[in-house]
């Protein structure tokens, strides 16, 4: 073993290295348990998750000590890592570091003899301790790290070159006779990293440095679950490293890091990501360190860093899920904070949980001060609240201490911004937010609310953190009692009314208002909102609280208006329940006197009359929309007074169509002049009067009972009818001339004219039902007749001959299915189908009497006396075919019953077929084979689905039934075979009744029929 070096000065070689270890441990075994007990513990404490951060680290350091940005290639070849990094190459004082625990050679290299180095046992060289400017962290795991996956590591440089063994380590200390008793208590476990030995190699191309390590089994697969899943965020930590190159399957994935002032920005491959970092640096108090270890106590300096990522406008992204602290490897102590923070805290034993003391105490003032800065340096953003710690549970101690040393500084920097651009940032406690704050809102208070936040700042799920931060909520009752006595233009407090539009109705209810006559009103309630139309200095000098007209521009009139200011247009003054009153007994007035003059305590009738249209001309009121006025007294033709409703306006084509004297008629002298929108609005008719009522029982319009009758007769059997609103055409039975009405009833509006909907029923509008129903077409009712364009009814019923408006508003039947709506027409139609003299189209008998059985199904109709067979054959009897089988053996005629052969022998009252023939099979079959077998079978059984037919047939040379009738097929009981005789249509039927496949007859036949074919017809079934 070589001479040991002067006291003092650093051994070069590895053999003197070793040669002064072993001799500290020969000389106290104890010094031997101790590092084998601080490496076994690292390997124990699962440290393979920090490998990577510890090569990384060292990568960061080396290219630190060089001045030049690092750069680190990470290669998982075979079972092989190799961590190849530029910098400083390793020296002599670097081997000494790596085969140091608990010293580096970033603070200088202790003697591994030494009493500091045997007593020290800890985290290997490496581990990420240094100085600011040039490494990071303070306590982490280190080199030793590498032990979690490797007992064979080895370090090769441009400088020196060093490796370490556990198999030669255990070689050396087995030949220590002192050590003989440990080494087998221990089972041969020694220190691996406290015996350097040399060797030699050359890292690659352009790298200062590589360290290689043979994989132990079972951590292949975990060093590539590491490296896929490498963090780029691990170069915030690290401002050395520019660059780490990832090699894994013959792919390299590139991380970047490339500053940029407060920022930087980090490439994973393609995809880029933004940070703001804020970095603090500095030197703890002596004191602080009295109790740490002498390796702590030496090294003072500190450097935090925080980050938080940024999206693509520089806006801050808050992280989301748990955090955890950085040092830079990750431990398990866990944050709340939604920012990354990469911090020296002082760790335990076990290297993942920070240890109280008045170190970390520091350490958490300054981490809060910087904290404060990096929120404080970014740009405004509601995003920056998600950065105020919860209130609430934390996730630990730190965490806790954090926080509230966070909050602490948070609450005591201006950072929140002012919604007046004028105002400089604010201390929380000098902040507002705004309850249910708008964009409008907060703009319209701005200057009027000091200390006032944005709306988006003042957001209700952010309530928690302003609470936290201090800051002060303002509800509508502070904003009412702000705006109280401020002077302010029309238009702000247009923008003031209608920022409130979906606020709280109560707590605006004392919400001044801006009267045009220069007053305010105290509330809203009974304020009068001028119309365009509206004279406002007319009415304001009758003293009405008349609001301001510019301060009631758009969305502010609507405010007002909900908050109980009344429109002071025409339609409101008409409206007024005084006006109303007077309408209403305008008639009973006029009465009192003998001829038109005036009341004795009111104004004139006439007056009167002209008054209250003009207020319906200059409110634009339509007719019908206020019903009341109907009964506004009017002069009529033969001197007297009449209800408007009842009048007629003279010269209107309504005059020309009812009967002579049916109604009253204006008087031509009064409607002189007068606007004929308004006559019309008060009820006066120029055309059909409407009636309007929410329950049919309140119409009172002709025959309203039979209309009623007939919808509830189209309702499902045990539906209770719920009316819409329904509108009704008065004065019909009056009409003298249906040519001329008719047109008129057809301008009407739609929903006189269409159908109503009750329930999920569509039924006849009162209007349609009574049209259909009267004879108004030529002295026939539309309901007998047929849309000119309905073909299918041709025969049947004659076209009704009408413009397309009028028939429209009639809607004749253009289809079966149309009768069918209707019992009566169902019924209609069923008679007609009997009668001789009409005839029926092929396609509509086919079917009709089957639709007219589901129709008419439940009612009580009486059999009609004779029944359609063909499209010009009535009969008396027939019978109705219900087994096809059957026909060859019917004497009589056959009604087509569309597949429905029981209900519409039961409508027609008829006997089916198989009531009144009784026949079997008489002939003995050829031959009984399986259906599988007879040639077609196969394409047969695609086209019903089924892989194979099952079965058997009996096929016959002729197949005869009772009394000799040869027919071409009988279907056999379940379980016994078909008859046939053997032809293609034969087999198509007898295989589609017995699989209930009756349509697919002719289809099955085909198969049979061509055989040879099959392939083909496959390859056409197959065509969508």
């Amino acid at each position: 073993m070589a001479a040991p070096h002067p006291a003092g000065s650093p051994p070069t070689t590895t053999a003197e290295l070793r040669r002064r270890v072993l001799a500290a441990w020969a000389d106290s075994p104890a010094r031997f348990r101790e590092d084998a007990n601080a490496e076994e513990d690292l390997v124990r404490g699962g440290y393979r998750d920090r490998l990577l951060v510890e090569l990384a680290q060292n990568a960061a350091d080396a290219a630190a000590r060089s001045g030049q940005p690092g750069r680190l290639r990470l290669e998982l070849t075979g079972d092989r890592l190799r961590a190849a990094n530029t910098g400083a190459p390793l020296d002599d004082a670097g081997v000494q570091a790596l085969a140091t625990l608990r010293a580096s050679a970033k603070r200088g290299p202790v003697d591994p003899g030494s009493a500091e180095s045997a007593a020290a046992p800890g985290a290997g060289p490496g581990a990420g301790e240094g100085p600011v400017g040039g490494t990071v962290g303070r306590f982490g795991v280190g080199f030793a790290a590498v032990l979690a996956v490797s007992d064979e590591p080895a370090v090769v440089s441009r400088g020196r070159s060093v490796r370490f063994s556990a198999a030669d380590t255990r070689a050396a200390v087995a030949a220590v006779g002192a050590l003989a008793g440990e080494l087998a208590a221990r089972d041969g476990a020694v220190p691996v990293l406290r015996l350097p030995f040399d060797t030699t190699g050359t890292p690659p191309e352009g790298f200062a440095t590589e360290v290689l390590l043979p994989l132990l089994p079972g951590a292949v697969d975990v060093v590539r679950a590491a490296l896929a899943q490498l963090d780029p965020a691990l170069l915030l930590a690290l401002p050395a490293l520019a660059r780490v190159d990832v090699v894994l399957d013959g792919h390299t994935r590139t991380v970047t890091a490339a500053p940029d002032g407060a920022t930087v920005r980090l490439t994973d491959d393609d995809r880029t990501t933004t940070w703001q970092v804020l970095r603090r640096s500095g030197e703890l108090p002596a004191g602080l360190l009295a109790d740490r270890p002498v390796e702590e106590r030496c090294r003072r300096d500190w450097t935090l860093t925080w980050a938080l990522p940024l999206d693509d406008e520089g806006h801050p992204r808050p992280l989301t899920g748990a955090q955890v602290l950085h040092a830079p490897t990750h431990g398990d102590e866990p944050l709340s904070l939604p920012v990354r923070l990469v911090a020296p805290f002082p760790l335990g034993p076990d290297r993942r949980r920070v240890l109280p003391g008045p170190v970390t105490d520091a350490l958490v003032q300054e981490a809060a001060a910087a904290f404060a800065d990096l929120v404080t340096a970014l740009s405004p953003d509601p995003a920056l609240l998600r950065l105020v710690p919860p209130v609430g549970l934390a996730a630990g101690e730190l965490d806790a201490a954090l926080c509230r040393a966070v909050l602490d500084r948070l609450t005591r920097s201006a950072w929140l911004p002012a919604a007046d651009p004028e105002e400089p940032a604010l201390l929380p406690a000098r902040a507002v937010a705004l309850d249910d704050a708008t964009g409008p809102r907060v703009a319209a208070l701005t200057g009027v609310l000091p200390g006032l936040l944005p709306h988006d700042w003042s957001r209700r799920p952010d309530a928690p953190v302003l609470r936290a931060l201090g800051v002060r909520r303002a509800g509508l009752a502070d904003v009412v009692e702000a705006v109280r006595g401020v002077r302010r233009p029309p238009a702000w407090w247009a923008g003031l009314f209608a920022s409130l539009e979906h606020a709280d109705r109560d707590e605006l209810a004392a919400l001044p208002v801006p009267l045009a006559d220069g007053r305010t009103a105290q509330r809203p309630a009974g304020v009068l909102l001028a119309d365009d139309g509206l004279p406002v200095a007319r009415l304001a000098a009758l003293g009405l609280p008349i609001a301001e007209p510019a301060a009631t521009a758009g969305a502010a009139r609507r405010v007002l208006e909900r908050l109980g200011a009344r429109p002071a247009i025409a339609a409101a003054v008409l409206e007024d329940p005084a006006v109303r009153a007077a309408v209403e007994d305008s008639l009973d007035r006029a009465d009192e006197v003998d001829a038109p003059g005036p009341w004795q305590d009111g104004p004139d009738p006439e007056e009167l009359a002209a008054t209250v249209l003009a207020l319906v001309a200059a409110a634009g009121t339509p007719a019908g929309a206020l019903p009341w006025l109907a009964e506004l007294a009017l002069p009529d033709a033969d001197g007297g007074w009449a209800p408007a409703g009842e009048l007629v306006l003279p010269g209107s084509p309504l005059e020309g169509v009812l009967e002579p004297g049916a109604l009253g008629r204006l008087d031509p002298r009064f409607a002189a002049g007068r606007d004929g929108d308004a006559l019309r609005a008060v009820g006066v008719l120029d055309g059909f009067a409407l009636v309007r009522a929410d329950d049919p029982e309140e119409l009172d319009v002709d025959r309203v009972g039979e209309w009623v009758d007939a919808c509830l007769d189209r309702l499902p059997a045990g539906t209770p009818p719920g009316w819409p609103p329904v509108v009704a055409v008065r004065d019909l039975e009056l009409v003298a001339d249906w040519d001329r009405a008719l047109p008129l009833l057809a301008a009407l509006p739609a929903q006189v004219r269409d159908d109503v909907r009750i329930g999920d029923t569509l039924v006849p509008g009162y209007l349609r039902w009574w049209l259909r129903t009267s004879p108004v077409l030529g002295g026939r009712c539309p309901d007998r007749l047929r849309h000119p364009d309905a073909h299918s009814l041709q025969g049947l019923y004659e076209p009704a001959e009408a413009s397309p408006a009028v028939l429209d508003l009639l809607a004749p039947a253009r289809s079966v299915a149309d009768l069918l709506a209707d019992p009566d027409g169902a019924e209609e139609l069923l008679t007609r189908l009997g009668d001789p003299r009409r005839t029926v189209q092929p396609d509509v008998l086919r079917t009709v009497y089957r639709a007219l059985a589901e129709a008419l199904h439940g009612l009580e109709v009486s059999p009609p006396a004779r029944v359609r067979v063909d499209v010009d054959r009535v009969v008396p009897d027939a019978v109705v075919l219900d087994a096809p089988w059957l026909q060859p053996l019917v004497d009589q005629p056959l009604v087509p019953a569309g597949g429905a052969p029981g209900p519409v022998a039961d409508l027609l009252d008829l006997p089916l077929a198989s009531e009144t023939v009784q026949a079997r099979v008489t002939s003995r079959p050829a031959r009984v084979v399986p259906w599988a077998d007879v040639p077609g079978a196969s394409l047969a059984a695609a086209r019903l689905g089924l892989r194979e037919l099952p079965g058997q047939v009996a096929v016959h040379t002729r197949l005869t039934v009772t009394g000799g009738v040869e027919v071409g097929w009988w279907p056999g009981d379940a379980d016994g075979p078909d008859a046939t005789d053997g032809t293609p249509a034969a087999l198509g039927r007898a295989l589609a009744w017995r699989h209930g496949r009756w349509p697919s007859r002719q289809t099955l036949a085909e198969a049979f029929a061509a055989p040879d074919a099959a392939g083909a017809l496959a390859a056409e079934d197959a065509v969508d």
